[in-house]
């Protein structure tokens, strides 16, 4: 039996340990904000947070995350206050067809919390989760925007 919290709850498990993260979260968690893309961790839509990292949860088997703290997307905003990232996507208007944009959101979050104030190209560089819609101008702009908003004490 193995334990790890989710969103701050404690969770076991005590099933196959190569069970990717993403079926945990989704069928035994019932959090169904981290989508399933590719499968194979290239397109980043499952991107969640282990121990405050961008983590593809689609390739991480549940042996690698024994005691690990998860983040999933319905976590991110903190007493009702959405997170910077997630209010600048809204200003930004961001998400097109919006399969991609929980990993998306979530690869951001962890970015500026290693990278406060990234320019263009270290956007480009640490972001690599897929877009099939092209929302990559407005994903840049909401970047800056999410630094702005987390300068001003909107979340900490």
């Amino acid at each position: 039996m193995m334990q790890i919290s989710v969103n701050g709850k404690s969770e076991e498990f005590d099933g196959d340990a190569e069970m990717p993260l993403l079926w945990f979260l989704r069928e035994n968690s019932n959090l169904k904000g981290t989508k399933f893309g590719c499968g194979a961790g290239l397109c980043g839509a499952c991107t969640v947070h282990v121990d405050g990292k961008a983590t593809r949860s689609c390739i991480t088997p549940m042996s690698a995350i024994e005691g690990a703290e998860i983040t999933t997307i319905e976590a991110l905003a903190e007493g009702g206050e959405l997170h910077p990232v997630q209010q600048a996507w809204i200003e930004e208007d961001v998400a097109q067809c919006g399969y991609c944009q929980a990993g998306q959101i979530m690869a951001v979050a962890e970015l500026l919390e290693r990278i406060p104030h990234p320019t263009d190209a270290e956007i480009d560089a640490n972001l690599t989760n897929i877009c099939r819609c092209g929302t990559y101008y407005r994903l840049r702009k909401a970047v800056h925007r999410a630094a702005e908003l987390s300068d001003r004490g909107i979340f900490s």
